[in-house]
């Protein structure tokens, strides 16, 4: 039995899809299909219910695709510890997450715990969340940070991942402040205000985008940007060229500086909240210490 074909699993598994599994792997259709059924010959019995889409595991198949998972991310996290540690002699700590949590609530956290981080290495890895849960499914992460919220909720296996809710944010309407201290612009005025978006590809985006459609009493706005960063946004704001709906996190050091004021009430803001993501296999002793800080006994 050859390792790749555990790999193959399980990206046949997330794709649900021969053609894009091969893709995936970087391999013909045909040359994908033949390490499939070389895994099933190893196996002993059928992995794959074929001859529907999307593709289907058996139950030997999902039997196997879990230790499969396991068997690579334990590798994957040997390598990287190993990898990580080997030139420094230091233990090494991956924290994944996106730019603007990186930003606020990773960097308060790593902050709380950083007597246990003394002798380490800390790295802190940014990317799209979909992106980060699979360096953290494929063990290249110890943690993962990210917005919770109904509407956006990442799909976890509850029988491989563990989950702890670290702080709790909020999306506030803001727009820069006038030498008076007054918003430059006001979402219960006679005209729409310039509206300042999030791209429909970031989780906030839909927060917000699903707030202002179903919210009884949602202002008037003008659409005039949209960006795929939050921290964008704050800038653009404090620039004048809108309102937008920003994490508090981020936001909070600008107001009390008296660069943006809030709008409006409490009913305009989103709550939501962040966790901290785990695999449930055993990690490093360093991560396991730390992970005792974010669910205490």
């Amino acid at each position: 039995m050859q390792m790749k074909w555990l790999e193959d699993l399980i990206a046949l598994a997330e794709t649900r899809s021969f053609t894009r599994a091969a893709a995936v792997r970087h391999v013909t259709h045909p040359a994908f299909g033949r390490r499939i059924r070389e895994l099933e010959q190893w196996a002993g019995v059928p992995l794959v219910l074929r001859g529907g889409a999307p593709v289907t595991l058996t139950a030997a198949g999902e039997t196997l695709l879990r230790q499969a998972r396991q068997s690579v991310d334990g590798l994957a996290a040997a390598q990287r510890e190993m990898r990580g540690g080997a030139a420094s002699g230091q233990p090494v700590f991956t924290l994944g997450t996106g730019r603007t949590l990186a930003r606020t609530i990773a960097a308060d956290w790593l902050w709380r715990v950083r007597t246990l981080t003394a002798q380490a290495m800390v790295q802190v890895r940014t990317s799209a969340m979909a992106e980060v849960l699979q360096r953290l499914e494929r063990g290249e992460i110890d943690f993962m940070l990210s917005y919770h919220h109904p509407l956006i909720a990442l799909h976890l296996e509850p029988a491989q991942h563990l989950q702890h809710t670290v702080a709790h944010d909020r999306l506030v309407p803001v727009a820069r402040a006038q030498a008076d201290g007054r918003p430059m612009f006001r979402l219960d005025g006679a005209r729409p205000a310039p509206f300042l978006a999030y791209a429909d590809s970031l989780a906030l985006g839909h927060l917000v985008a699903d707030h202002l459609a179903n919210h009884a009493q949602a202002p008037r706005l003008e659409r005039r940007l949209e960006v795929d960063s939050a921290d964008a946004l704050l800038e653009y704001v404090q620039k004048g060229m809108g309102v937008a709906w920003l994490p508090w996190s981020l936001a909070a050091g600008a107001c009390r500086q008296k660069n943006i004021v809030p709008l409006a009430g409490k009913a305009m803001e989103i709550a939501f909240e962040v966790r901290m993501v785990r695999s449930k296999r055993r990690l490093s002793p360093l991560a396991e210490r730390l992970w005792e800080a974010v669910v205490p006994a």
